[in-house]
């Protein structure tokens, strides 16, 4: 059985195709570089609590919904958030 960390990067992985961004996108929204998010979605590096917390702010879903799977994240993101096209590209400002 995947562990809850596996679950999370798949989700993030789900999360950033449906919403066009990128590595270094996510780590801009997150306060992060785009070395630090590549080392949590290799699981070199976890996944941590205030991480979860930016995830849920960035994403505009909360904690438990980022926990529920992918499918479940990716349809509780905000219209306005979503990629005009499935794997397009989307611009977040910081």
């Amino acid at each position: 059985m995947p562990s809850t960390e596996q679950h999370l990067r798949v989700t993030v992985a789900a999360l950033m195709y449906a919403t066009g961004e990128d590595q270094r996108t996510l780590g801009a929204g997150l306060r992060l570089n785009q070395a630090q998010i590549s080392r949590k979605q290799s699981g070199l590096a976890a996944w941590s609590f205030t991480d979860l917390d930016r995830l849920s702010a960035h994403y505009g879903i909360s904690p438990l919904d980022l926990l529920a799977g992918a499918d479940h994240a990716v349809s509780r993101l905000p219209a306005h958030r979503r990629a005009a096209a499935i794997g397009g590209v989307q611009t977040v400002l910081v």
